[in-house]
């Protein structure tokens, strides 16, 4: 039998003696102070006890609860406070018995332990109930971590809330708002100590940046010319049929580049390969002609002469001969040599033309566009083969339409700054031309469309730093500055902050795609 237990003789209700009111008012259980109050007060409702402060210490609450002893027992407990607890036992308990173990306190979702070590401070039988006696204990070890979660579950007990093990480890319970409501009379903290002049200094050198970049965009934005539109351009040249054919196989592609003199693609013209086929021939008949009739005139010795009776070769009949005099036989030579001449002089006329289409580059340039030669497409007289584009030094330049409102402040030779999409800095470039009319040499990388505006003028603008030929077509941010020092000054500092911008997005981007990258492999 456990030693706390108490091993002397157990009196009975009827045989033990009566208690003094002391002791039972200043150890009172759940049940006796309900039964007392009901006797005492006339009360008829069980179950209600009035303690008075000094007697109370902690309240009491009755959730459901057991304490398990060290040595395995178990006990239902009765009710349960931060000071101690009170149990059912169907032996007596002994006086300052030092008991260790754990009370188990059952939760919506689970059981939570509270390790304390007691001292049993009384055991009384209970009245009515034969065998079962009612200890109560005083706790004297236990840690404050669980002290603390004891006096939350009391505290959840009161509230009316259902023990749950996640909102009792937030921290915050039913008396938490009456805390903080009390807080705002608390006395306030000592002031902290003044912060370091450093940290005043960068706040202001960073508000002084900011105002910095503000006011340069500001001055950008409303001070500089900008044009309605600009794009990179380069001079054009256009490839056209010479003659309607087919278009002879080629393998040049956009982005290819070709050098002066060198075959592009040819055309076939069949019709005219036939005219000069034919004229070919008839130059040929007519020269045998005149062969043959002048051996028949040598040998006639003046007589009358044989000839044929056409000049041309006829379609597949039999040519028909003449018997003529020798002077009509002379004189129909002359016939044939001025017939013979004309054939041949058309038969030059007809390779000539035929040499066209042999077509050529008429530069060193790039292709920027080829038409496609597969499947023997036909192609029509003056139809576009191909997109040349000079590329040479001082070629490459910037095309801008400056609305008609601004285009007395611009002038050859003035400064303006471009900025291409993508790249960090700015590009000097100074105005070549200022023209109301389209420039006389065709430009590619320009959009038609964009030259319908009619309250434009057209400005070239030549860069100080050559660009590069795949930015052709590309639009462009341009600025035209009256005042180079401002404009300057201005234009360096916005793009300094669009340099960082953009390199700040591309490292955020960046840090996006890496977990993606990590979940997908």
């Amino acid at each position: 039998m456990s030693d706390y237990f108490d091993h002397h003789d157990q009196e009975t209700p009827s045989s033990r003696p009566a208690s003094s009111p002391s002791r039972q008012r200043a150890e009172p259980s759940l049940g006796q102070a309900g039964h007392d109050a009901s006797t005492s007060n006339g009360d008829s409702r069980p179950g209600l006890a009035h303690e008075r402060r000094d007697e109370r210490r902690y309240i009491r609450v009755t959730p459901t609860f057991e304490v398990r002893f060290e040595d395995g027992n178990r006990f239902r407990g009765v009710d349960l406070s931060q000071g101690g607890f009170a149990i059912e036992s169907p032996k007596a308990m002994r006086k300052d018995a030092r008991i260790r173990g754990e009370i188990a306190i059952q939760t919506a979702s689970g059981e939570l332990l509270v390790p304390v070590g007691a001292s049993c401070r009384h055991s009384l039988a209970q009245e009515g109930r034969a065998g079962t006696h009612h200890a109560g204990f005083e706790i004297t070890d236990i840690s404050p971590s669980h002290l603390e979660l004891l006096r939350q579950v009391v505290r959840a007990h009161l509230a009316g809330r259902p023990l749950n093990v996640e909102q009792l480890l937030q921290g915050e319970d039913s008396q938490t708002p009456r805390k903080r409501r009390g807080a705002g009379s608390a006395p306030q903290p000592a002031a902290r100590p003044p912060k370091p002049l450093g940290r005043y200094v960068a706040l202001f050198m960073g508000f002084a940046v900011l105002a910095i970049v503000a006011a340069a965009t500001a001055y950008r934005n409303f001070m500089l010319i900008e044009p309605s539109f600009a794009a990179v351009t380069a001079p054009r040249i256009d490839i056209r049929a010479p003659s309607p054919g087919i278009l002879m196989a080629h393998e040049l592609e956009a982005g290819d580049r070709v050098t002066r003199d060198e075959a592009l693609t040819r055309v076939k013209d069949v019709d005219l390969e036939s005219d000069l086929i034919l004229a070919e021939a008839a130059q040929r008949y007519n020269s045998q002609l005149i062969e043959n009739l002048q051996e028949s005139l040598d040998s006639a010795n003046g007589g009358q002469v044989s000839l044929a009776n056409s000049a041309e070769p006829g379609n597949g009949e039999a040519v028909s001969f003449e018997t003529v005099s020798p002077a009509i036989a002379e004189a129909r030579i002359d016939q044939f040599e001025t017939a013979r001449d004309f054939q041949a002089s058309r038969v030059t006329a007809l390779q000539a033309r035929q040499s066209q289409n042999e077509i050529y580059s008429p530069c060193d340039c790039l292709v920027a566009w080829a038409l496609s030669s597969s499947d023997g497409t036909y192609i029509n007289e003056s139809e576009k083969i191909m997109t040349l584009m000079r590329t040479g030094q001082d070629e490459v330049m910037v095309e801008a339409l400056v609305h008609m409102d601004d285009i007395d402040r611009i002038e050859p030779d003035q400064l303006a700054y471009l900025s291409l999409p993508n790249a960090s800095g700015t590009i000097s470039a100074r105005v070549r031309s200022v023209a109301l009319d389209i420039e006389r040499q065709p430009r590619a990388g320009f959009p038609s469309w964009v030259r319908q505006q009619q309250n434009v003028a057209s400005v070239l603008l030549v860069p100080e730093k050559p660009l590069p030929v795949e930015s052709v077509g590309t639009p462009v941010d341009v600025r035209f500055t009256e005042q180079a020092l401002l404009g300057a000054t201005a234009e360096w500092i916005w793009q300094s902050g669009r340099g960082i911008y953009q390199q700040a997005s591309r490292l955020f981007s960046s840090a996006e795609e890496s977990p993606e990258a990590n979940q997908a492999g």
